[in-house]
C-alpha cells in the first residue's frame, strides 16, 4: 500500500509538473507572438474591427428596401420585389455557355426577349432559352426595348436605392455576435449581388437602345452597391465585391465594344476604376478574420470542445449531431489551458504561412509562384476523410490533435485562395481602366495608339502595372483596327495574348481584355 500511494503521488507530481510547464509555455509563447503582432501589424481583438455605427441620414442602408434584405430564414420576407419581379421568373430560362469561356460576350438580349414575352404571355409556354446565337447589334437593339419593358417592375426600387446611393457611407444593420462570430447573419450580401445583375442586364440593354445616360447611371449605382460592403470585416463581404466585379465591368466592356461611351462618361467610368485597390482592401478582412479565429478558441475553452462539431457543420455545409460533443466538452475540461494558447499561435502561424510573400500591396504585386509554395508548405488544400477532415492526407487527422493544430487546419483552406481572388479582380478592374482611357484616345485622335505610354498624361494620370510580373500590361494593336491588352496570368508566362479556357485560367494562358470582331 506505502508503494501504491508513492507512486499515485509521482504520478500526480508528475501529471502537474506537466500541467504547470505546458500552461507555462503556450501562455508564454502566445502572449510573445501576441504582442508583437499587435505592436507591428493589427488588432487581435474581434471587437476592433467593428464598424462604427453611422446616423442614418448619412447611412445608405437606412433605407426601407435595404432594411427588407436583412430578414433571413424563418424572418425571410417572401413578398420581397425581388422575389417575384419578372427578372426572377425569366432568369431560371436563360442559360449561360455550356462552360466558362475565355472572353467576354455580348448579353443576348434577344433570348432575354424571348423570355421575357414567354412569362407575359399565357400563349406561349415558358421553356429554357439558353441562347439565340443573335449577338450583333441590330438584334440586340431591336431587342432592348422589350428587355427594358420586362425590368420596368423594379424600377421603383432601383430608383430608391439610386437616391440612397447620393449617401456618403454605408453600414448594414449586421449583428456582430461576439459569442459565435461565425454564425452571423448577412443575407444582404446576395442582395446586394441580385441587384447588380438585374442593373448589369438593364444597363447593358439600355446601351443597346442608345440610353447612355441612364446606362452609366445604372453602372455607377452598381460600383456604389459593390463598395457598400467595403469597409466591412469579413472576407465573404471582400469575396462578394470581388464578384461583383466582373458584373459591374460587363456593361463598361459592352459600351466599350461598340464605341457607345462619351469622353465625358468615360472619364467618370476610368475615375471609378482607377480608384480599386483589391489588394489593399484585403489587409482589413483579413486582420478580422485572424481575430475572429484567436476568440473562437477562447470560446472553446470557455464554452466547450462541442463547438467544434458546430464549425465542422458549418464549414462541410452538414447538420450532423455527433454523440460525441459530450466527450469532447469533458475532454475540453481535462486538457490543459496552455494547449489553447498553442492552438491560437498555431493558428496565428499557419495565417502567416499562408500569406508570407504571396503580395505586395505597396506595389501592388501578386507572386504566384510563392502562392503555390504556401500552399504546398501548409497543405491548405489537402483534406482527407478523418475527424473534421482535419491534417493532410498524407499525416491523418490525429496528427493536428497531437501537434495543437486542430483549428488551424479546418480554417486555413478559406484562407489559400484569397491572392488569386484579389489578383483576378484588380486585373480586371486595370484593364477596364486602361481600356477607358485607351477609347477616350481614339474618340481623340481617330485611332488607338501605338503603345500605352501615349496615354500619359492626358488620358490617363498613371499606367497601372500587371499585378503578376509588377511590369506594364502587354499590348497591342489589330489589324481590324482594335487592341488585344493582357496580363500574363496566373502561370507567369506570356503566352502573346492567346487566353486559357477561362477568362482568368489559373493554369494556361492569358489574362486577355478584347472586342469581338466586327460582324
Amino acid at each position: 500500500m506505502r508503494r501504491v500511494l508513492i507512486t499515485l503521488a509521482w504520478v500526480v507530481s508528475l501529471i502537474a509538473l506537466y500541467y504547470g510547464i505546458a500552461d507555462w509555455r503556450g501562455r508564454h509563447a502566445w502572449n510573445e507572438y501576441r504582442q508583437k503582432y499587435e505592436a507591428n501589424v493589427a488588432p487581435l481583438e474581434p471587437q476592433a474591427y467593428i464598424p462604427k455605427l453611422i446616423p442614418d441620414s448619412e447611412n445608405f442602408a437606412a433605407t426601407p428596401f435595404v432594411q427588407s434584405w436583412m430578414r433571413y430564414g424563418t424572418e425571410y420576407d417572401t413578398n420581397s420585389l425581388f422575389d417575384h419581379d419578372a427578372w426572377s421568373k425569366v432568369a431560371v430560362m436563360i442559360g449561360g455557355p455550356a462552360k466558362p469561356t475565355s472572353t467576354r460576350h455580348f448579353q443576348d438580349l434577344v433570348a432575354w426577349q424571348e423570355a421575357f414575352a414567354a412569362v407575359g404571355s399565357s400563349d406561349k409556354k415558358p421553356t429554357q432559352y439558353s441562347c439565340s446565337d443573335k449577338l450583333d447589334f441590330a438584334s440586340r437593339a431591336q431587342a432592348a426595348p422589350a428587355v427594358l419593358q420586362g425590368l420596368r417592375d423594379d424600377e421603383a426600387a432601383l430608383e430608391e436605392l439610386r437616391q440612397a446611393s447620393a449617401r456618403p457611407d454605408a453600414r448594414y444593420p449586421v449583428v456582430y455576435n461576439m459569442e459565435n462570430p461565425w454564425a452571423i447573419r448577412v443575407p444582404y450580401l446576395a442582395r446586394i449581388k441580385n441587384t447588380s445583375v438585374r442593373l448589369e442586364l438593364k444597363a447593358c440593354a439600355e446601351l443597346a437602345a442608345g440610353k447612355n445616360e441612364d446606362a452609366l447611371d445604372d453602372v455607377k449605382l452598381m460600383f456604389y452597391l459593390a463598395d457598400s460592403v467595403k469597409n466591412e470585416p469579413l472576407l465573404i463581404s471582400y469575396l462578394v465585391r470581388i464578384a461583383c466585379v466582373q458584373i459591374d465591368i460587363q456593361p463598361v466592356w459592352e459600351g466599350l465594344a461598340e464605341h457607345r461611351w462619351t469622353d465625358a462618361q468615360l472619364q467618370q467610368l476610368q475615375a471609378r476604376l482607377e480608384s480599386r485597390n483589391f489588394l489593399a482592401d484585403l489587409s482589413g478582412p483579413s486582420h478580422a478574420e485572424r481575430a475572429c479565429g484567436v476568440w473562437t478558441v477562447d470560446l472553446l475553452k470557455k464554452n466547450g470542445l462541442g463547438l467544434l462539431i458546430d464549425l465542422a457543420n458549418m464549414f462541410n455545409h452538414s447538420s450532423s449531431q455527433s454523440p460525441n460533443r459530450l466527450i469532447l466538452d469533458m475532454l475540453g475540461r481535462i486538457i490543459p489551458a496552455g494547449w489553447y494558447d498553442q492552438e491560437k499561435l498555431n493558428y496565428c502561424q499557419r495565417c502567416d504561412d499562408e500569406f508570407q510573400g504571396s503580395m505586395d500591396e505597396a506595389s501592388k504585386k501578386v507572386f504566384p509562384g510563392q502562392v503555390a509554395a504556401n500552399a504546398a508548405k501548409t497543405g491548405a488544400f489537402a483534406k482527407d476523410n478523418g475527424l473534421f477532415a482535419l491534417g493532410t492526407a498524407a499525416q491523418g487527422p490525429w496528427h493536428a490533435v497531437i501537434h495543437h493544430e486542430v483549428f488551424a487546419t479546418m480554417m486555413s483552406p478559406a484562407l489559400g485562395r484569397l491572392p488569386i481572388k484579389a489578383a483576378t479582380a484588380q486585373t480586371a478592374a486595370d484593364q477596364a481602366a486602361i481600356a477607358c482611357a485607351l477609347e477616350r484616345y481614339r474618340l481623340a485622335n481617330g485611332q488607338f495608339p501605338e503603345n500605352l505610354q501615349a496615354l500619359v498624361p492626358r488620358f490617363i494620370a498613371r499606367l497601372p502595372n500587371d499585378v503578376i510580373t509588377g511590369e506594364s500590361f502587354k499590348y497591342r494593336r489589330t489589324d481590324d483596327g482594335r487592341f488585344i491588352l493582357y496580363s500574363v496570368g496566373w502561370n507567369e508566362k506570356d503566352d502573346g495574348g492567346v487566353p486559357g479556357k477561362t477568362m482568368f485560367d489559373e493554369t494556361e494562358g492569358d489574362w486577355v481584355w478584347e472586342y469581338p470582331v466586327e460582324k
